[in-house]
């Protein structure tokens, strides 16, 4: 959570504001005090927006919430200025729990703004959406109807909105699933293409802002869908790393350091007999460095609690749980004895080896689409599984 600052948990999930929702508060108390001269009404105006992203958080827990009754858990929630991210361990691969996690979050704005609904009965309120003119004013009133406006807009049936998920679900009750997500994908590529002309001419560069988002958040599901496709229903043998070096218990920082700068492996299996009894990354030679003498067995300093999998081992489960864990690098052990490493960067080449094979090299998949970043989304890292909520 680089650049985000916890401010509480719910549920045992972590909640984060990312540093440019300060500058959001900021800028909203700043045009209200110009428009209004009134440091009161100004005041009130952040309320409401403070109110708004209360929602946004209640919608990102219907998310999470729901996604926890299918066996998915949720790693965190964080704040932007456009919105709120869940960010789900992993996609169920189910369509039906997909579609529930998808309309969990606009189900909830629908339940807030009924609720906002009765109490402005209540209280003899008004539901004339014209409040919104002036919404500081009518804070209840401006809350209901910023909640349909949630509910709506992210049921529209684009990615990364939640109608976009909503939409794959369906179809991949009928379809592949990357087949699916690729007809959603185009259904949002489309929509965006009409938000931009729209906005183009009516001069309005909100909606041209939000064509780029959906029509980049359509193509990036698009290209996770295919990644996806070649890791199912592969065993870990196929990605696994065979040629690299070793470090023996008794070899040295110094040693380390040789193998570190004579080769391209950033991490290195410390064994004894053939069985890894540690692993040694490359971040923690670093740091072993400048805190220990360079004849320091490797022993001392390498990871030994470093979980390994088995060449038969299905590689989109293995890789949950390398996302779980935040590590690049699994041993692969076969009887005891290691025999290959999982990295980030093998299971690129695989997918860009495999894609090439299928005659998609050219058009669909890149060298450069398969950084570790875009493998660690293969396994679910900074990925919703019901899409960011997008603030209208």
């Amino acid at each position: 959570m680089k650049r985000s600052l916890r401010i509480g948990s719910i549920a045992g999930i972590g909640i984060f504001l990312h540093w440019t929702f300060l500058l959001l508060i900021a800028a909203i108390f700043g045009f209200y005090y110009i428009q209004s001269q009134s440091v009161g009404a100004a005041l009130a105006g952040m309320g409401l927006i403070l109110g708004v992203f209360v929602c946004v958080v209640l919608h990102e827990l219907g998310h999470a919430l729901t996604a926890r009754r299918f066996g998915v858990g949720t790693r965190s929630i964080t704040l932007y200025p456009i919105g709120g991210l869940a960010r789900l361990q992993r996609i169920p691969s189910e369509p039906m729990k997909e579609f529930w996690i998808a309309i969990g979050g606009p189900a909830v704005n629908l339940v807030i703004a009924a609720v906002l609904a009765v109490g402005l009965l209540v209280l003899d309120g008004t539901f004339n959406p014209e409040v919104l003119r002036a919404p500081g004013r009518h804070t209840v009133a401006s809350l209901m109807w910023i909640n349909l406006a949630l509910a709506g807009f992210n049921l529209l049936p684009a990615f990364p909105m939640d109608g976009g998920r909503v939409l794959r679900a369906l179809l991949a009750m009928r379809q592949d699933y990357a087949k699916a997500t690729q007809t959603a994908a185009n259904v949002g590529q489309v929509m965006a293409i009409l938000f931009g002309l729209f906005g183009l001419l009516t001069f309005n560069p909100i909606l041209l802002f939000i064509a780029l988002f959906v029509y980049v958040g359509a193509q990036q599901e698009s290209q996770q869908a295919i990644y996806r496709a070649f890791t199912e229903g592969t065993p870990v043998r196929q990605a696994m790393v065979t040629r690299f070096a070793t470090l023996a218990v008794d070899d040295t920082l110094d040693d380390a350091v040789d193998e570190l700068l004579a080769g391209t492996d950033h991490d290195f299996p410390v064994v004894q007999d053939g069985a890894i009894v540690g692993l040694l990354r490359r971040k923690q030679l670093i740091q072993a460095l400048s805190s220990h003498d360079r004849e320091t067995p490797v022993q001392e300093v390498a990871d030994r609690e470093v979980f390994t999998t088995e060449p038969g081992a299905p590689l989109d489960e293995v890789f949950q749980r390398m996302n779980a864990e935040s590590c690049t690098t699994v041993p692969v052990v076969d009887g005891g004895q290691l025999v290959g490493l999982l990295t980030l960067e093998n299971v690129g080449e695989l997918i860009m080896i495999s894609s090439a094979l299928q005659g998609r090299a050219p058009s669909a998949i890149r060298r450069s689409d398969v950084s570790d970043d875009t493998v660690r989304k293969v396994a679910g890292e900074d990925h919703s599984a019901s899409g960011p909520t997008a603030l209208p």
